[in-house]
């Protein structure tokens, strides 16, 4: 199996998870550009998925359950990594703001991640349904390329990639 055949069969055992238990999650960067684009577009590192932190402990023993072992890393912040396999699982949490807005817990403070909540828009890859965050918040977040080089790639061909998804 190859690596983006294995992320994407985790993925979808994680997403049937979570559903099953009434989880609410979202899928977001370069796994959320492939869904939006209907193919995958480049190799990922993980898969990204955004969570309530309400939720963390839930989601903590569900994964367990199903074989993920917590893998942080030590200069985290904002979320946690979990990994089965070759899989690395990176959630992010999330708070709801008095205004409606989404936010995500640093430890230096709250940051907005969208104005907006994020509803309920559904992807589909290889077969897999996903729920992603909105294409505007997604392509809002690529067209600000991170510091990082490779990291800044990625933004760079994802926000490409993005330019064509209608």
């Amino acid at each position: 199996m190859t690596k983006d055949a294995e992320q994407l069969a985790a993925l979808a055992s994680v997403i049937e998870a979570l559903t099953d238990r009434g989880i609410d999650s979202w899928l977001f960067g370069g796994w959320a550009v492939d869904f939006y684009a209907g193919k995958v577009t480049r190799p990922h590192d993980d898969v990204d998925l955004a969570v309530w932190l309400e939720d963390h402990d839930h989601v903590a023993e569900l994964l367990a359950s199903g074989g993920w072992k917590h893998a942080p890393h030590t200069e985290e912040d904002g979320g946690t990594g979990y990994e089965r396999g070759a899989v690395r699982l990176e959630l992010t949490f999330l708070l709801r703001g008095d205004d409606g807005a989404v936010l995500i817990p640093f430890r230096a403070g709250r940051v907005t991640f969208s104005k907006e909540p994020f509803g309920d828009d559904v992807a589909e890859l290889g077969g897999v349904r996903a729920r992603v965050i909105p294409l505007d918040v997604l392509r809002s977040g690529k067209s600000h390329p991170r510091d990082d080089a490779s990291d800044a790639a990625k933004d760079r061909a994802d926000s490409e990639t993005l330019s064509r998804v209608r």
